[in-house]
């Protein structure tokens, strides 16, 4: 149970920190950023194995009346699910459609920059919660 415990916390904390981190250099590189809409598809792989490893890890670790730490991390939860929502919604689907289409940097920057301020949320969360 702790081997499976740790290798789920890795797993979420590093593609956490690549989908975070790429979040918030494209957020504040703007529609300059539109060169490196490359990195739509390894996001959206970060985003869904973060997401996939945090079910995982509250399966494990939490177990029976919800903490006061539980409640923050369902929220950060519910911020993280938002912002992969936006980044589907905005920031992924200008980059698909980026070669033909001249507004889709915008349209990816403004995406970026919604699920940057989501995702700071979230990582509060995640550094705060056992203060809770």
């Amino acid at each position: 149970m702790t081997a499976l415990l740790v290798i789920l916390l890795i797993v979420h904390a590093l593609s956490a920190l690549f989908w975070a981190g790429t979040t918030l250099t494209l957020a504040r590189m703007g529609a300059a950023g539109a060169g490196l809409l490359q990195f739509a598809r390894p996001q959206a792989g970060a985003a869904a194995v973060t997401i996939l490893a945090g079910i995982g890890l509250w399966g494990v670790a939490h177990r029976g009346p919800p903490s006061g730490g539980e409640w923050v991390l369902s929220i950060g939860a519910l911020c993280a699910l938002a912002a992969a929502g936006l980044q589907h919604g905005m920031a992924w689907r200008a980059a698909r459609r980026a070669p033909a289409d001249p507004g889709a940097g915008a349209a990816f920057a403004r995406g970026q920059r919604l699920a940057a301020v989501l995702l700071s949320l979230a990582m509060i969360a995640m550094v705060t919660f056992r203060y809770a």
